[in-house]
């Protein structure tokens, strides 16, 4: 898989994060409404990647760095926003590629953690992050107060 760096709202990041909504649709029953801005995913404050096969957009996943501290969150945190591998080539590993990339990306700009807000209904998903030693943190962000959510962080 070729990785790029691409905008958020670039057509091809828009796709992806498109069929992710349509995810938390079939799985929690409406899109993800944590307030996102694209330019939270520029640098230096945030990267943001494309995974391509064979040209094809095929997986993504981006950061935003925390500004003020919040809940379990705080500033020197980097934000996991929008992870995602399309249907047909889960359990191939993307995954891990785009998240390791992302680490590497966050720890350059001289993030010391990264953190993110997942759901109890993506079993994959907490199954990648504890496999890649993400623990569980205290809740934060728009779902904190949601028994569904899940929260993890992981020192770089």
């Amino acid at each position: 898989m070729e990785l790029c760096t691409r905008p958020y709202d670039h057509p091809d990041s828009a796709k992806l994060i498109a069929d992710l909504q349509q995810v938390f649709v079939v799985r929690y029953g409406g899109p993800d409404s944590t307030p996102v801005d694209p330019a939270q995913f520029s640098a230096p404050r945030g990267h943001f990647l494309v995974g391509y096969l064979d040209g094809a957009p095929v997986a993504c996943g981006g950061w935003r760095s925390v500004r003020e501290a919040q809940d379990s969150v705080g500033p020197g945190d980097a934000e996991i926003k929008r992870m995602y591998v399309a249907e047909g080539l889960r359990g191939k590993g993307l995954s891990r590629v785009v998240l390791a990339a992302l680490e590497d990306a966050a720890r350059a700009t001289g993030h010391r953690r990264m953190v993110l807000e997942t759901g109890d209904r993506q079993p994959e998903a907490i199954g990648l992050y504890e496999a890649t030693g993400y623990v569980r943190i205290p809740k934060f962000g728009t779902y904190k107060d949601t028994p569904e959510s899940e929260c993890f962080a992981k020192e770089l």
